[in-house]
């Protein structure tokens, strides 16, 4: 426990002490009903309006959640909200509430998707349904009453690779200019858990190494760490990260991903893309949602809004 930052210590125990079954596809079920989404802010916080938008040729619908658009509005900034859960768990509506919150802080639209989940829909279904939602953002951004210069792209853990892979994809295409990456303790190589071991002291809360070889299995449609993989699938595989968006990444120290998520950040550096890095010393993933009170929780808090705020020209 000495390694853990002192107002993390009582969390941390108490996540340690839970017991859950290993993931597998039969449990999956049950660890998926056990996401209780957190209740909407009252009003006057921004609307939430439940849409489903066209997906990419040959691929279904998408559901998404528009909160706070303003249609009489113009020039608003947008982010596009890509929710976490390991690539196999999570909805939407698990973060509308913080979306909502988003929204209110930066006077933007926020799209949050609720994209299509593994095993049941593995690569490259979840990252064509985020993909689709961004599109459709810039096709719209009048109706929308956003600036298409200003759309960010933002995602937590599975959501913060899955923001990743959106990224490359929009640079790849070229129909949609991103203006900023919010990566919070982004899940980006498979080979994690897998064909790397993390030293004993990381990622013992929050995220194990079963848990994100299971993931990424699902994900792929192979197992993790495989010597071949699906082209474009595993972002830490992707060989050119030049003309990225700029981009922030943030994780705990303590966090299963932090080697993999510094060994990318050093990548895109090397590569020209501005980069921010803050590594929090003492924190397990997602300790910023477990104890949001925290004085590093609230550290991590203000240095990706600072990141983002600097993207839409705005100071921080």
């Amino acid at each position: 426990m000495r390694l853990f930052d002192p107002e993390l210590r009582e969390a941390a125990r108490g996540m340690l002490r839970q017991t859950f079954p290993p993931p597998t596809r039969e449990t999956l079920p049950a660890m998926r009903a056990s996401w209780a989404p957190p209740p909407l802010l009252d009003a006057p916080a921004p609307s939430v309006a439940l849409r489903t938008i066209p997906g990419l040729a040959g691929a279904p619908d998408v559901a998404v959640e528009v909160i706070g658009a303003k249609p009489s509005t113009s020039g608003r900034p947008a982010i596009l909200h890509i929710h976490g859960g390991g690539m196999i768990s999570g909805r939407a509506r698990n973060m509308t509430a913080f979306c909502q919150t988003l929204s209110a802080e930066f006077d933007a639209v926020v799209v949050n998707v609720d994209y299509r989940l593994a095993p049941e829909t593995p690569f490259p279904g979840p990252v064509l349904d985020n993909y689709a939602a961004l599109e459709w953002m810039a096709a719209n951004a009048g109706p929308l009453g956003i600036d298409p210069a200003r759309i960010a792209v933002m995602g937590e853990s599975a959501g913060g690779g899955l923001a990743a892979l959106v990224g490359l994809m929009a640079r790849d295409r070229g129909k949609v200019r991103v203006c900023h990456l919010v990566m919070l303790y982004p899940m980006l190589d498979d080979r994690t858990g897998s064909t790397r071991t993390a030293p004993p002291h990381i990622g013992t809360v929050g995220w194990s190494a079963q848990a994100n070889r299971f993931g990424w299995s699902c994900f792929l449609g192979v197992p993790a760490g495989s010597a071949k993989v699906p082209e474009n699938s595993v972002p830490a595989r992707v060989a050119d990260m030049e003309g990225l968006a700029s981009s922030f990444i943030g994780v705990g120290a303590l966090d299963l991903f932090v080697e993999e998520d510094l060994d990318f950040a050093r990548r895109l550096i090397a590569a020209g893309v501005p980069t921010r890095v803050h590594v929090t010393p003492g924190a397990f993933h997602a300790f910023d949602f477990v104890v949001p009170q925290a004085r590093v929780s609230r550290e991590f808090t203000q240095a990706w809004k600072s990141s983002l705020h600097a993207a839409f020209g705005a100071p921080a």
